[in-house]
C-alpha cells in the first residue's frame, strides 16, 4: 500500500461520531444538525425535470473535456460573474465531479515529488488538501488563520525558503470555517509570489454566490488577474461547485478554470483517471450555470437566517457575521469539543468542533476554543437551534 495513507487522519465527521456515541441526547428535543455544510434549500425545479428529460443518456458515454455547450456556460458565467473577457472554453474550463474530487486530482497532477515539495493552505481548512498534498508525496505547510489576521493568511510572515519550497498554494475565499474574502491587494501579491517563485495558485471559491451584500460581491482569483491585465490566468487556477450556490450537492457538478497550460496536462490525467460528469448532469448543469434568479433566491434565504440567528446569539457568545458563505465560527468558553458533546447531550444540537478542522501550528491550533456553525437548515430550525445553544450557554 502506498505509505502515505497511513499520514490520512479520520475525517471530521468520523471524529465527531465518535464524540456523540459517547452520550445520548434529550429524545424530547427534535435532532437539529448544524455540523455538516450541505445545503438544504430545495434544488431548482428546472434541473430536476432536466434530470428526467435526458436519463436516456445513461447511454452514452460522457466526454471528459465536457459538452461544449457546458464549456460555453461556465465561460459565460465566469466572463460576466467576474468582468472577465475572452475566456476560451475550450482550453480554460474543464467540468469536473465536484470540487473535492478536483482538488484532490489537480493536486496530483501539479505536485513534482521530488525536492520536498510544499503544499501551503489556509488553517482551519477543508481537510482534503491536507490528504491531497499527502497523497501527492509534497508536505502541507498550514498558514494560521487567527482573529488577530482577520481569518486571513500573514503571508508576509512566510520565509523565502517556505516560498521557494511551496509548488501549491491553497486558497480557500470566502474561507471555510471562517468566511473570510481574500481582497484583490492580497490575490494581486500572491500572483506576484507566484511568478518570483515559480509556483501554481489553486483557489477553492465554492462559497462564492453566498454573500450578503448585492454590490459588494467577493472578488475571485481570476478576477485578479484580469485586473491586472493576466488575461492568460498564467499560474491560477479556480474551483466552483453548483453545490452551494445551487443548492445540488447531490448533482457533484463543478469546474476547474484558469491557466491552459495547466489545465491542458490536467486534462490528460483525467482521461486516465476516469472521472467525466454523466451527460444528463451535464446538461442540467448547463441550465443552472445559466440561471441566477435561483442563486438570488438562495442568498435572500441565507440573509434572513443569519440575521435572526445573530439576533438570539448576540451577548450570548462571541460570534461575528462572516464575510460570506453559511457558516458561523463562533468562539466556545468551555473546549470546542466538551462545548460540542455537551450542547449535543444536553439541547440535541450538533456543531463542529473546530480544532477537529485545524492542525497544530506554529504551537497553537487555531481551531481550539471554536465551533462551526453551518446554517443549512431552514429557517425554523435555524432558528430553534440558536434559542437551544443561547439557553444552553446561559445555564453553563
Amino acid at each position: 500500500m502506498n505509505p502515505n495513507l497511513s499520514r490520512l487522519q479520520s475525517y471530521p465527521f468520523e471524529r465527531l461520531n465518535a464524540l456523540k456515541s459517547a452520550v445520548t441526547p434529550p429524545s424530547a428535543l427534535s435532532p437539529i444538525a448544524l455540523s455538516i455544510g450541505e445545503p438544504k434549500h430545495r434544488a431548482p425545479d428546472f434541473v430536476a425535470a432536466i434530470l428526467q428529460d435526458n436519463m436516456d443518456k445513461l447511454s452514452n458515454y460522457p466526454s471528459t473535456k465536457g459538452l461544449p455547450g457546458l464549456n460555453e456556460a461556465i465561460a459565460a458565467w465566469l466572463s460576466t460573474r467576474f468582468k472577465l473577457n475572452n475566456v476560451d472554453p475550450s482550453s480554460q474550463v474543464l467540468p469536473v465531479n465536484g470540487t473535492r474530487e478536483a482538488i484532490f486530482s489537480l493536486t496530483q497532477a501539479v505536485i513534482d515529488p521530488r525536492n520536498q515539495p510544499l503544499v501551503l493552505c489556509p488553517n482551519p481548512f477543508y481537510q482534503i488538501y491536507e490528504g491531497a498534498a499527502y497523497l501527492a508525496g509534497a508536505e502541507p505547510h498550514f498558514l494560521a488563520c487567527d482573529e488577530d489576521n482577520g481569518y486571513s493568511p500573514d503571508y508576509d510572515a512566510v520565509s523565502d525558503d517556505i516560498w521557494q519550497r511551496c509548488q501549491l498554494l491553497m486558497l480557500c475565499s470566502p474561507g471555510n470555517p471562517t468566511g473570510a474574502v481574500t481582497d484583490s491587494a492580497t490575490l494581486h501579491k500572491l500572483i506576484a509570489l507566484a511568478d518570483k517563485f515559480d509556483f501554481v495558485i489553486a483557489s477553492d471559491e465554492c462559497y462564492s454566490e453566498l454573500y450578503f451584500d448585492e454590490n459588494n460581491a467577493p472578488t475571485g482569483l481570476l478576477q485578479a488577474c484580469a485586473e491586472i491585465g493576466r488575461h492568460d490566468f498564467d499560474r491560477c487556477v479556480v474551483f466552483h461547485s453548483l453545490s452551494k450556490r445551487s443548492n445540488l450537492p447531490g448533482l457533484r457538478s463543478g469546474f476547474v478554470a484558469g491557466d491552459a497550460n495547466i489545465l491542458k496536462p490536467y486534462l490528460l490525467y483525467r482521461t486516465y483517471h476516469g472521472c467525466a460528469m454523466p451527460v444528463q448532469h451535464q446538461l442540467a448543469s448547463i441550465a443552472a450555470w445559466s440561471d441566477e434568479a435561483h442563486v438570488l433566491a438562495n442568498r435572500n434565504q441565507y440573509r434572513i437566517k443569519f440575521d435572526q440567528v445573530l439576533a438570539i446569539l448576540d451577548g450570548v457568545m462571541p460570534v461575528d457575521k462572516p464575510d460570506a458563505g453559511f457558516y458561523l465560527w463562533a468562539k466556545t468558553s468551555l473546549s470546542d469539543t466538551v462545548f460540542a458533546q455537551r450542547l449535543y447531550a444536553e439541547q440535541h444540537v450538533t456543531v463542529l468542533p473546530g480544532q477537529f478542522i485545524g492542525r497544530e501550528s506554529d504551537s497553537h491550533n487555531p481551531g481550539e476554543n471554536r465551533v462551526r456553525m453551518a446554517l443549512v437548515a431552514d429557517l425554523a430550525e435555524c432558528v430553534e437551534a440558536a434559542r437551544r445553544i443561547a439557553r444552553f450557554i446561559n445555564c453553563l
